[in-house]
């Protein structure tokens, strides 16, 4: 291989996917290594690499990534694999899975949070283990796994959340299947 085309290849490999301020995605977004989100996105992110949500950006959606960096609004479950970073201006509305956490003051979290890599590890076998891997928010196993993780930890911690909790719980789990469902056909329609 040419000195060029391991520079164009290396270059490849460390790009960083933007999504600007001015862009509205709805549906599952991927990305293959590093991406900053600095506009709106509606639905599932993904990323093994480094992820940044920017100041300004709003994401109504769950986010699973290697390294999460949040400084804009997050409404929707989150997995970091490796750590998660709330900055001073970051908002989440959602249940944190992480390896490691770092919050800066100002930073604003609503939801449960679960640090450490076995509880990692826990939330991408659920998400891994089911077809096109959906994972967190998807619907499925993963959402699942999900409420079994806050029932588990919540009766390590004796905390009884009775029926009311349960039945919640439950009807959260089947209506995320059934927008996961709908949104399979709709996306089985638009092919």
């Amino acid at each position: 291989m040419s000195t060029r085309a391991t520079a164009i290849s290396n270059a490849e490999a460390t790009s960083t996917t933007v999504i600007a301020a001015d862009t509205v995605i709805r549906g599952e977004v991927t990305f293959a290594n590093s991406a900053q989100v600095m506009g709106r996105v509606e639905g599932r992110i993904s990323s093994p690499g480094h992820l940044v949500i920017g100041q300004g950006a709003e994401c109504k959606a769950s986010v699973q990534a290697g390294t999460l960096v949040v400084d804009g609004l997050v409404e929707g479950d989150v997995i970091a694999t490796e750590r998660l970073e709330l900055n001073s201006s970051a908002m989440i509305k959602g249940d944190v899975i992480a390896t490691k956490l770092v919050v800066s003051e100002g930073a604003s979290f609503t939801g449960h949070c679960i640090i450490g890599a076995e509880a990692t590890k826990k939330a991408l076998a659920a998400s891994q283990g089911q077809a096109g891997g959906a994972g967190l928010g998807g619907g499925g196993p993963g959402v699942t796994a999900g409420a079994d993780l806050v029932r588990t930890r919540m009766k390590q911690n004796g905390v009884h959340g009775g029926a009311d909790l349960e039945s919640t719980l439950s009807g959260l789990e089947s209506k995320l299947a059934g927008l996961s469902k709908a949104g399979k056909s709709a996306v089985a329609t638009a092919d």
